[in-house]
Order: structure tokens, then C-alpha cells, then sequence
């Protein structure tokens, strides 16, 4: 019996160390997984848009579903505009009553200029007729006298005339500016894309009642992507706006993806390191962050994370 038990004690010893052997031999693979000559890394951002309502009013439709593709200024919903409608109907049939009372000046001033020309007409005949000695002096200075009065009764309606319709004019334009005001604020009803990208967030369905400012939904350009990467100050002097750089993210099980990236900003601040490094030494170093462009084959996701080399 002793003899049993110490070979069963043996084969759980020897069972133990091979166990802790495979363990230890799993972390070393994946640790190995990681590239250690990576000048820099980072994570993978998007470009993310939150779309917020314009107007006010029931959302009457709504057609987005979170991974949906959306191309840019693709109408996908509308807010109940039908009291804008109305009102702007009413803007346009006040400017056209408005228009429509303007008074026509070359027939309102009709009347006057014929009675001016019948009196210049008579003016020179007594003119012809004082020649002639026919007529006296003084019935021809009471024409010349009449025509001056026809001619400023002339000038006054034609002053009065032009002003009005300088109002009203000016009343249609303000109409007018009011009428754009609303088609705005229609155009604001409708609810669109401003990028073309693929919806990450729906905060709002159909029925809903939107106000200015609530979000309707999340959008992000993923098929451009963003890697934001931190560099030291001595690795600074290395890299420029515009440059061309290798990017390389890990996909598990020693399975790499190489992209080609261009460096498109680079911080002019110095940072400590960002929290997700646990070093404390590392933590206190300076670093400046970098953004790097990516184009996205459809396998980068948001968070991942992304190996710079700069060489």
C-alpha cells in the first residue's frame, strides 16, 4: 500500500509541473504575440458624429437601425412640419395681397399729364393769338399760371405714389425674408446624415416627440479610421505632417494586418502618458499625441488597438 501511494504522490507531482509548464509556456506565446519594436502605439478612433433634432414636433418617421450604412445627406426620418407649411402658405398669400394693392403710377398720373398737355396746347395758341394782338397778356399768364400748378399736383402724386409702392415693396421683402425663415426651419424637419458612415447609436424611435437639441443618432466614418498614438519628445524630431508610416494591428493568435497610415496631426503640447499604461515610470514621462490615418478594409474596429512604425 505505501508503495501505491508514493507512485500516485510522484504522478501528481510530475502532473502539477507539466500543468504549470503549459501555462507559462501560453504566456510566453502571447506575449510574443506583440510587437516589440513597434515605435509607437495607440488605439483606433472614428470620426463620430452625434445627429441631434433641428425642429420641434412628432417624429414621423425614422428609418436608421444601429450598423446601418448611411451615404451623406441621405434623408432618413422627418419631424411633423405641418403648422410651418401652413404658415408659410399664409406668408405667401399676404405678400401676394400685399403686391396686388401696389397701385399702377402711369394710370394714377394719366389724368394730370393729359390736362398739363391740353394746357400747354392752349398756352401756345395764346401765345399766337398775343402775337397777333387777339388776346390780352393777362389770359395768357393765367395759363402759364395753371400749367405750373398742373405740373407740381404732377410731381406731388408721383412722390406720393413712388413711396407707397417703396413700402409696400419693402413690406413684400420682409414677407419674403419671412417666408424663407420658415422653408429653413422645414428644411430643418428633415432629418439626414451630415457623413457617410455607419450608425454606432439610435437614441430615438418613431412616434417620439423631438425638441432642438435631443440626439437622434451616432454616426462614425469607419471606413476611415484614426490611430491616436503617443510619441516621446527624442521620436518627434522623426516624424512630420504628411508622412507615410506603417501601421500593424494584432487580431489574436499571432495573426497580424499591415496598413499603410499618414501621419495627418501632431500635438503641439506635451501630455503625461494616458492611464491605461499601469508603468508608473511610464506614466510620468511626456509624450505628444499623434493622429495617423488609416483607410479601414472593413477588419478595424473602434478601441482596438494599433503598432506604429515610423521607418
Amino acid at each position: 500500500m505505501k508503495t501505491i501511494f508514493n507512485t500516485r504522490s510522484s504522478f501528481a507531482k510530475r502532473t502539477k509541473f507539466m500543468i504549470v509548464s503549459l501555462i507559462a509556456s501560453g504566456m510566453l506565446i502571447s506575449c510574443g504575440s506583440s510587437d516589440g519594436n513597434a515605435d509607437a502605439s495607440g488605439t483606433f478612433e472614428a470620426t463620430e458624429v452625434i445627429v441631434s433634432a433641428q425642429g420641434t414636433g412628432q417624429i414621423l418617421s425614422f428609418n436608421v437601425q444601429e450598423g446601418q450604412t448611411l451615404a451623406e445627406n441621405e434623408l432618413v426620418g422627418a419631424i411633423d412640419s405641418t403648422q410651418l407649411y401652413l404658415r408659410k402658405q399664409q406668408i405667401i398669400f399676404s405678400k401676394k395681397a400685399l403686391l396686388s394693392s401696389r397701385p399702377d403710377i402711369k394710370k394714377q398720373i394719366a389724368i394730370l399729364q393729359q390736362q398739363i398737355a391740353t394746357a400747354k396746347t392752349e398756352q401756345k395758341r395764346f401765345e399766337n393769338l398775343v402775337k397777333a394782338n387777339a388776346a390780352n397778356q393777362k389770359q395768357l399768364d393765367d395759363i402759364n399760371a395753371q400749367i405750373a400748378v398742373l405740373e407740381k399736383q404732377l410731381d406731388a402724386q408721383k412722390t406720393t405714389l413712388e413711396t407707397g409702392n417703396q413700402g409696400i415693396n419693402e413690406n413684400s421683402e420682409s414677407l419674403a425674408l419671412q417666408a424663407e425663415q420658415v422653408e429653413d426651419q422645414l428644411n430643418k424637419c428633415k432629418i439626414v446624415s451630415p457623413i457617410t458612415g455607419t450608425v454606432l447609436v439610435k437614441y430615438a424611435e418613431m412616434g417620439e416627440v423631438a425638441a432642438p437639441g435631443k440626439a437622434l443618432f451616432k454616426i462614425a466614418d469607419i471606413n476611415n479610421m484614426i490611430l491616436r498614438a503617443y510619441v516621446t519628445a527624442d521620436q518627434l524630431t522623426q516624424i512630420k505632417i504628411g508622412q507615410k508610416v506603417k501601421v500593424t494591428s494584432d487580431f489574436g493568435k499571432d495573426k497580424s494586418r499591415e496598413y499603410a497610415g499618414t501621419i495627418a496631426w501632431v500635438s503641439d503640447k506635451a501630455e503625461f502618458t494616458p492611464k491605461t499604461i499601469q508603468t508608473r515610470d511610464e506614466r510620468a514621462n511626456l509624450v505628444y499625441a499623434v493622429k495617423i490615418d488609416v483607410k479601414n478594409d472593413g477588419l478595424l474596429k473602434i478601441g482596438m488597438y494599433g503598432d506604429v512604425h515610423f521607418n
